[in-house]
């Protein structure tokens, strides 16, 4: 088997996913193709000499609709020869369409791949395209499904997390990203979006609120009481599941759950003869990659489940990992993730995450791995696993090791 390398990883800057926001004027195929010119440029590549375009998009209809991968490579300038393909994992879309990528490097099926994802939440809301498990009786009733947030909560009930624990973390995240931005640390993969007169649009995260402290998260309601404990009472529905329950503890507001926003990202992955054609130095080795299947209720723990396989797989222990990028969905998520290994806070998402930057759903995937290897170089660390809770039930995980 060949190893998978990455060379290079970027992103665009995260606009808040509303009509006041920077990239709302941006299309999804302007903002994926954004990316993948980035990718070519900055490596100097001859783009005939990818194999693939593999992008992730959780709401591909409308304009991220019809293949955005193969639409994105046309509008770039790609060479005609490269195809696309767009993907779908929910949260994971981005992380699962790098992993996808490594594993066909690793198994002989082309030199090199551009893999990421793309998601315009402003122009194409979350669920546009449907959602089975929530619109089919059967299934619905069959997998006692509740929405995300609901399902967050019931994690924050089960495991013993407070409200003040996850404004907490939410706090924490924000002061962690504005620091991160203060220091420069995202520089080397943040790519301006510019619109097609060369004008940019957006050159920072802007969803960020550093100022954010207890108090204010403190005067927000639980985003979730009120579909849970009055129409369409979905709290009865996950009690069934979790009997031993006595009631959900809702916990979960705008200030600690993830932003909505827009944007895109890609990374570069190859085998070790495409960097010693092209001339590029790998910044990072593809060790092993993981995907599983967990509970459709409470839906957001597969992190843990997801860590565990990929750790017994490699035979490594959750010590040999320096570095953790556990999306911040919801800030149970993560504070399960710590709790269950036992993982300090200070190894985990050390430059913020979802809550303080927002989760473009289909791009955070990769995103969160570009911030992992950026991080490794930064701190001079060895290994590092990235990680993604997903809808329906669903975990994700890749580790890297630095070259």
């Amino acid at each position: 088997m060949n190893d998978a390398y990455i060379y290079d990883a970027v992103r665009t800057p995260r606009g808040k996913g509303r009509k006041d926001g920077s990239l709302h004027e941006m299309t999804a195929l302007r903002t994926a193709a954004t990316v993948l010119e980035a990718i070519r440029d900055r490596n100097e590549i001859d783009t005939a000499e990818i194999e693939d375009v593999i992008l992730g998009c959780v709401s591909p209809v409308g304009e991220q609709g019809g293949d955005i991968a193969r639409s994105a490579v046309l509008y770039a300038d790609y060479d005609e020869s490269v195809p696309g393909v767009q993907i779908n994992r929910f949260c994971a879309s981005g992380l699962e369409a790098v992993n996808m990528a490594a594993n066909q490097v690793r198994g002989g099926a082309g030199h090199a791949y551009v893999a990421g994802g793309v998601e315009m939440m402003s122009r194409v809301p979350m669920g546009s395209d449907g959602f089975s498990i929530a619109v089919d009786p059967y299934l619905a009733f069959k997998s006692y499904m509740v929405p995300q947030g609901i399902s967050a909560d019931i994690i924050a009930t089960e495991y013993g997390f407070s409200r003040d624990d996850a404004d907490a973390l939410a706090v924490e995240s924000q002061k962690r990203a504005a620091a991160a931005w203060e220091d420069g640390r995202f520089a080397k993969s943040i790519v301006p979006v510019k619109d097609q007169n060369g004008v940019e649009v957006l050159a920072h995260d802007e969803y960020m609120r550093p100022g954010t402290d207890m108090q204010a998260l403190g005067a927000l309601k639980p985003s979730f009481k009120d579909m849970g404990e009055n129409m369409p009472g979905f709290d009865a529905v996950a009690l069934l599941k979790y009997p031993h329950l006595e009631k959900i503890n809702h916990i979960h507001h705008a200030g600690n759950s993830s932003g909505i926003v827009d944007g895109a990202a890609a990374v570069l992955i190859g085998d070790k003869e495409f960097g010693e054609k092209t001339g590029l130095k790998p910044r990072a080795r593809v060790r092993a990659t993981a995907k599983i299947g967990t509970d459709p209720t409470i839906m957001l723990t597969g992190p843990v489940p997801v860590t565990e396989k990929i750790l017994r797989e490699t035979g490594m222990g959750i010590g040999d990992i320096d570095l953790f990028e556990v999306n911040e969905a919801f800030a149970a998520v993560v504070m399960r993730f710590m709790q269950a290994f036992d993982v300090d806070h200070g190894k985990v998402n050390v430059n913020g995450g979802s809550i303080a930057m927002g989760h473009p759903l289909g791009a955070t995937g990769a995103m969160i791995l570009g911030a992992l290897i950026d991080e490794m170089e930064r701190s001079d660390k060895e290994t590092g696993l990235a990680t993604l809770c997903i809808g329906s039930g669903m975990g994700a995980a890749t580790i890297l090791e630095r070259v």
